[in-house]
């Protein structure tokens, strides 16, 4: 999840007024023929294709691997030996010698919010906070660089690595940070801490609000004062205060953002966007700026108002680089914050705690409500991606997806259901539910990096026996399940080989294997890096892998993650990233 602060959503009536239509990148599908001449060329590599994968989507060749890839335009024409790439390489083609290093397919990362990740790289970023005086030293020295009725936007804090724990409170940031309105939210971006100025502003103070449905205010138990958390769409209160920003600083974000994607090997995201966002990428888009694929999944609460709008936008932005999908929404809550929602109460959960099984969101905390939206999307063949962490809150999800591909009729010619809605997170699971993901065709859609966060005090959390069904990237994969991985940047790094690091290796922040019997071989993390993202949104025609006729969107690596020591992959580094023909990044000396 992530909190913004954005432009107003009414600014989304330009787009459907206007009836604008996205300039292409003036790159033009190649023709799967025989010869055809390349511009660029890639040889004396080692190259993973995507499509040998034994057991994912592939089959297994005897087929040596091949060395080179030939692209004309924005297309792949040819994979193989360096002779066979050799025919192709004509007068101005421009050859790349990759000595001998591993290429791949352009990484996705199946969930973002670029553009929130643009901005946080200018913002105060306190996730290496060691402990409560550098904390508080780190917001202090950054509340005295804003200028009067400037506010100090940032965070993504977390305090399981402290050596003492303990929760952040206003009081803790009031006499570093005086008049200057404080926002600061936790890593996973279900709570913020604010300080006393901006609880101000937003008129909470111990006489009220009451919590908003799907929120929480935490008090004190004895004063009712506010201690400066607040949980889920509590976060609105205050947030609402903030100064809007202006078109100029989302776009200047976004280019921020994909450069920084680029130098890590990402050619594609997922991103879960807002309203607004939807004009900034057509911008990029209409200037050529795009150096990232962006499938857009339009974050709303009104999925029923809400459909002949999201119909309208799939339309416009059909195009290689810019397309909507459908809905993004959320079931519930985080396990950090405790509000993501459990069918028991948390293991650590105290008697003054509101809500001891977390909570389900405003969003879905009628369920005939929410699946009346379900079915109205379904109806309209959207794409639906919404958040679910906790067991119970996952469990009816899938329920809500059966029952309106039931009533819709929506199923697939062999069985599951054609729509591949996606469950994001997917983060604690009841076992009995785990096999539903393949027969339902839904899309597990899961960041392994969150795993080493949670990691350091999940068992705390729900208890051992509910460990069963967290993290199931290992089961999920074998009961025929659709995995794919993201980051949720910026609530985690978007380095996707810290991802692939955790996937394999299952160690958490404090350095410990946890659930290492849930973890995936390299192949089958790199899988759902690529091949199975562009699967989840139906372009697996077109994306995912290196073969003739796809788009060139490749990674040439600075080390070979398959041969190397599994405890040195979060090291592997992009030494150039291509993506539809382009090189958008390039480390090499």
């Amino acid at each position: 999840m992530l909190v913004r602060f954005r432009l107003t959503r009414s600014a989304w009536n330009l787009l459907t007024l206007a009836a604008i239509h996205i300039c292409s990148l003036g790159v033009a599908a190649a023709s799967a023929q025989e010869f055809q001449p390349a511009n660029m060329a890639i040889k004396n590599a080692k190259i993973w294709t995507g499509t040998n994968v034994a057991g994912r989507g592939g089959a297994a060749t005897d087929r040596l691997e091949p060395t080179a890839v030939a692209i004309a335009g924005a297309r792949i024409v040819a994979v193989g030996s360096d002779e066979e790439i050799e025919r192709h390489v004509v007068a101005g083609t421009r050859v790349i010698d990759a000595e001998g290093r591993r290429v791949i397919p352009g990484i996705t990362d199946a969930h973002t919010h670029i553009i929130g990740g643009g901005f946080q790289l200018d913002r105060l970023n306190l996730r290496d906070a060691k402990s409560r005086d550098e904390f508080v030293r780190m917001i202090g020295e950054a509340a005295g660089e804003k200028k009067n009725g400037e506010w100090l936007l940032g965070g993504r804090w977390s305090v399981e690595s402290w050596d003492k724990p303990e929760p952040p409170r206003a009081a803790w940031l009031d006499p570093a940070t005086g008049d200057t309105p404080v926002f600061l939210t936790r890593m996973d971006g279900h709570q913020a801490l604010v300080n006393t100025a901006a609880l101000k502003l937003a008129g909470i103070d111990a006489s009220g609000p009451a919590d908003p449905v799907g929120g929480e205010i935490e008090r004190d138990p004895k004063t009712k004062e506010p201690t400066g958390i607040l949980k889920e769409s509590a976060m609105d209160l205050v947030s609402r205060h903030a100064p809007p920003v202006t078109r100029e600083q989302q776009y200047a974000a976004l280019l921020r953002a994909m450069k920084h994607a680029n130098s890590l090997g990402i050619t594609s995201v997922h991103d879960m966007s807002a309203w607004d966002d939807f004009l900034t990428f057509h911008q990029a888009a209409n200037e050529r700026a795009l150096t990232v694929r962006i499938t857009a999944y339009a974050t709303s609460d009104r999925w029923s108002d809400d459909v002949q709008r999201v119909v309208a936008a799939a339309k416009l932005f059909n195009h290689p680089v810019l397309t909507i999908a459908g809905f993004k929404g959320y079931m519930d809550g985080s396990l950090g914050s405790r509000t993501a929602y459990m069918r028991k109460p948390y293991a650590d959960a105290t008697p003054e705690m509101p809500y001891p099984r977390g909570q389900l969101s405003a969003f879905a905390d009628s369920y005939s409500t929410f699946l009346s939206h379900v079915v109205a999307a379904d109806a309209a063949e959207l794409q639906l991606a919404v958040h679910a962490i906790g067991d119970e809150g996952n469990h009816l999800l899938l329920n809500a997806f059966e029952e309106a591909a039931r009533r819709n009729g929506s199923t697939g010619p062999k069985g599951p259901y054609k729509r591949r809605h996606r469950i994001e997170h997917a983060q604690h699971l009841i076992p009995s539910d785990i096999p539903r993901f393949a027969r339902l065709g839904v899309t597990a859609s899961m960041q392994p990096f969150h795993k080493a966060d949670d990691g350091r005090y999940a068992e705390k959390a729900i208890g051992r026996e509910r460990l069963k069904g967290s993290y199931a990237f290992r089961q999920l994969v074998d009961a025929g399940a659709l995995l794919i991985f993201g980051s949720d940047w910026p609530v985690v790094t978007l380095d996707p080989f810290t991802g692939i690091d955790s996937a394999v290796n299952a160690r958490t922040l404090a350095g410990e294997v946890w659930l290492p019997e849930h973890s995936l071989t390299v192949e089958e993390a790199l899988y759902a890096y690529t091949v199975a993202p562009a699967k989840a949104i139906h372009r697996e025609h077109e994306l995912g892998t290196i073969e003739p006729g796809k788009f060139a969107d490749i990674v040439m690596l600075n080390t070979d993650p398959l041969t190397i020591p599994r405890e040195k992959l979060a090291e592997v580094k992009p030494a150039i990233t291509i993506m539809s023909g382009i090189i958008v990044f390039d480390a090499r000396p």
